[in-house]
């Protein structure tokens, strides 16, 4: 669960030198917060405040905001609208793609007299018969609804037929809240089910526990003993085999394929889902990889293509030199290239990743050159020969290294050393 802290605040106001106190205008959208809080004791000068694509349920901690003129809580899990009495100065709500179905909780925008847009879009309400007709005529002081203006004949119109919108409207509202209320029972029940198979037990409070007697180790007298059988568990647990590999991917497929209503619980369990997946891919990179073999223990030089680029090696007849070009990424920059060229082989790195090719013939690693092309952006590398005539170039104790500096040698626009 994500908090609204101070740092969390003083990090998204680098536009006013981190000050809160004086903030005027702030954004914490998709930053996973799942509660609204201290922001009205923190930032009572906020008159823009952005909260969509968060995972909020309740409208709350608002009040105290006095001269708030747009409050954008849209994608989120709102299921009422509330707690909005005491920001005066309110003139556009935006609460598109929640999950509002009490259209009666709107009434309490009466007191929003300065509110003159409101957004509901994409929320059940709007669904209901009489939906527009109920907001024109609940809230006189609103000139545009979900983003069309609200006509004066419209909403003489939407008087004229109150009373029946009204009925019609709390009646749906009561078979909506009644299907809500039979969701939430549904949700609880599979909650409960799957804390029950990860041998879970409900405390006094009403929280979920691990049995601790279910899982893999149990605690010992012996606190070495204790660890060795901890990380005996943990190595159990990755060393999956190929049947627990596709049990887990079809596990992962009936989560996004089954059917499910899409309702404020579904939303934020397809989120919780994410968050292990992300969370288990970041500790399987914390992991330290093992380090690949360039060179065995033999000697023998290995092949390596990790950044997986296309490459060709040839053979010059004419200069007796042995020429590789290898595709590599046309905007990466030079600098994050390193060459180094050896009498039987050519390693490159790039931006960390290892490039490793034997050469056919023995080559003369100080007169050998590196070119890059600023069209294609390929790096080749010219080796001479050891057996033959070698023309030796001034400079040929330096190795190899690539520059983007010089003429161009070719109609191809390569810069050589």
């Amino acid at each position: 669960m994500v908090y609204i802290t101070e740092e969390l605040v003083r990090r998204r106001a680098e536009h006013n030198e981190c000050e809160i106190f004086s903030l005027e205008e702030v954004s914490l959208h998709q930053q996973d917060i799942e509660k609204i809080e201290h922001i009205d004791r923190w930032c009572r000068d906020l008159r823009i405040l952005y909260l969509q694509n968060n995972l909020i349920p309740r409208i709350e901690n608002l009040g105290r905001l006095k001269k708030l003129e747009y409050l954008n809580l849209a994608l989120n899990n709102i299921e009422v609208i509330e707690n909005l009495e005491g920001c005066e100065s309110l003139q556009k709500l935006d609460l598109t793609v929640n999950f509002v179905g009490c259209l009666s909780s709107v009434e309490s925008l009466q007191h929003n007299i300065h509110l003159r847009e409101l957004f509901l879009v994409g929320n059940p309400c709007t669904e209901f018969e009489g939906y527009r007709e109920y907001v024109v005529t609940s809230l006189p002081h609103l000139k545009c609804l979900d983003g069309t203006e609200i006509t004066r004949s419209e909403r003489i119109r939407a008087f004229q037929g109150l009373v029946e919108v009204k009925r019609r409207v709390w009646e749906q509202e009561k078979e909506y809240l009644r299907r809500r209320a039979k969701e939430k029972e549904e949700a609880h029940r599979k909650t409960t089910g799957e804390q029950e198979r990860k041998g879970s037990k409900p405390g006094f409070d009403g929280r979920w526990y691990t049995d601790i007697n279910n899982t893999v180790y149990v605690q010992c007298p012996g606190l070495e003993e204790n660890k060795e059988n901890q990380e005996a568990a943990e190595n159990t647990k990755l060393k999956m085999t190929v049947p627990d590999l596709e049990e887990e991917q079809r596990r992962e497929e009936e989560f996004w394929h089954t059917p499910c209503p899409f309702t404020p619980e579904s939303r934020l369990e397809a989120h919780r889902h994410l968050e292990e997946k992300r969370k288990a891919k970041e500790k399987e990179e914390m992991k330290p990889k093992t380090p690949r073999t360039l060179i065995t223990a033999e000697g023998r030089v290995m092949n390596v293509n990790e950044p997986k680029l296309e490459f060709s090696l040839t053979e010059d007849e004419e200069n007796n030199a042995i020429v590789l070009d290898l595709a590599v990424y046309r905007h990466l920059d030079t600098s994050l290239i390193d060459v180094d060229v050896q009498p039987t082989y050519v390693r490159v790195q790039i931006k960390g990743k290892i490039f490793q090719i034997v050469l056919p013939a023995e080559v003369q690693p100080d007169s050998s050159s590196a070119q890059r092309s600023q069209t294609t952006g390929h790096l080749v590398l010219t080796m001479p020969r050891v057996e033959g005539e070698i023309k030796v170039t001034k400079g040929a104790s330096r190795p190899a290294r690539v520059c983007e500096t010089g003429r161009s040698s070719s109609s191809e626009g390569q810069n050589s050393l």
